[in-house]
């Protein structure tokens, strides 16, 4: 199995409801993402996949995070956008855009300089693959 390990950030902020009902203060955070993907298979040029062609579909997706405050965000359907979900939809969006026979193992959100979340198909039930 190869893998391909690639980062990008985005700032935006959020604001979250706790279990006992009250609501944090609105705030901002510079939020770094690690993608790490998976491929069984090199192609022609000894490539899992060009990371040129990665790096600007993770890009697309940071863009539509960028500058915004994500409990507007459609993406989260009124959820609380913790970073947990952050890392989901980062997953669920780059996955269908990715070649046949590549896949993301786990997308990692990191929220402070020491405080991350991730999400992997795996973990979440077995869906993924292996």
């Amino acid at each position: 199995m190869y893998e391909l390990v690639l980062r990008c950030e985005f700032s935006a902020a959020h604001q979250l409801r706790m279990a006992d009902g009250s609501v944090e203060p609105l705030h901002d955070h510079d939020w770094q993402v690690e993608v790490y993907l998976e491929g069984e298979a090199l192609d022609e040029c000894g490539l899992v996949m060009d990371f040129t062609e990665v790096q600007e579909r993770l890009r697309e997706i940071a863009s539509e995070l960028h500058h915004t405050t994500l409990n507007e965000l459609p993406a989260f359907g009124g959820e609380n956008p913790s970073t947990e979900r952050v890392a989901r939809h980062i997953h669920n969006r780059l996955a269908p855009r990715l070649p046949e026979g590549v896949r993301p193992r786990l997308v990692r959100v990191w929220e402070t300089g020491v405080c991350a979340a991730g999400y992997s198909e795996r973990a979440a039930g077995g869906r993924g693959p292996g």
